[in-house]
């Protein structure tokens, strides 16, 4: 008889043999139907295929509260989230969905921020003028900024804030303290901004700046002598 393997082998927890890496190697997986599989790649493989374009919009979750509702059988647990979305441009949105668990709320809250995406106006990296907007009980405050001063806001407003091309803004909230409310009242205060050539009063002086244009163009013009061509002796 042959002399038995004297290798050291090594036996799992429930008492089978592990597998070599020769013959794991030379395993061949086969699918439903019978036909070989290829090997999957390692784990390094495995980032290689991810997607790393950068993503136009980037979300934050500010909050999530867990609320209850009662039932003939009991209390029904869910949660709610607060999701905003944007590009760091001009394009921010808040969405607010509840779910069984935490990951659906959150998916369901980021479906609703970008449905409800706006499109608000700046001045630079500020906003075009002060605005105080109330929604419920929430009252907000936002004032543009000089260059350098960053954002002075707080938690709720400065998450949204953050998400957008703003860099300089003063703000105070001046009412309820209810997340989802200034929420709405800061996505309000962005909506109303109105850029300087709109503002009231404006209009007449650019049109009697268009007219003053007008006439200099005309009286440079008639100064100008009229070039005739020499002849040639």
């Amino acid at each position: 008889m042959a002399d038995a393997d004297k290798t050291a082998q090594v036996i799992n927890k429930a008492g089978t043999l592990k597998m070599n890496d020769n013959v794991a190697a030379g395993k061949v997986q086969k699918d439903i139907n019978g036909k070989p599989m290829g090997r999957r790649g390692g784990r390094r493989d495995r980032n290689r295929n991810q997607d790393a374009t950068p993503k136009e919009f980037d979300t934050v979750t500010i909050n999530i509260d867990r609320v209850s509702r009662t039932v003939k059988g009991g209390r029904r647990m869910r949660f709610k989230a607060l999701v905003v979305m944007g590009n760091h441009k001009n394009k921010v949105g808040i969405g607010i969905a509840k779910g069984g668990d935490v990951t659906s709320a959150v998916q369901k809250a980021t479906t609703k921020a970008k449905k409800n995406m706006i499109e608000f106006n700046m001045d630079g990296e500020t906003i075009c003028h002060e605005v105080e907007t109330r929604s419920t009980g929430a009252d907000i405050l936002m004032k543009p900024a000089a260059p350098g001063t960053g954002i002075i806001a707080g938690g709720v407003v400065r998450s949204i804030i953050g998400l957008t091309g703003i860099k300089n803004l003063i703000s105070k909230s001046l009412g309820s303290t209810n997340k989802v409310n200034i929420a709405y009242a800061v996505i309000d205060g962005l909506r109303e901004q109105i850029p300087r050539d709109q503002w009231v009063g404006n209009d007449g002086k650019k049109a009697e700046a268009k007219a003053e244009k007008k006439t200099t163009t005309k009286k440079a013009s008639a100064k100008k002598p009229a070039t005739t061509k020499k002849e040639s002796k």
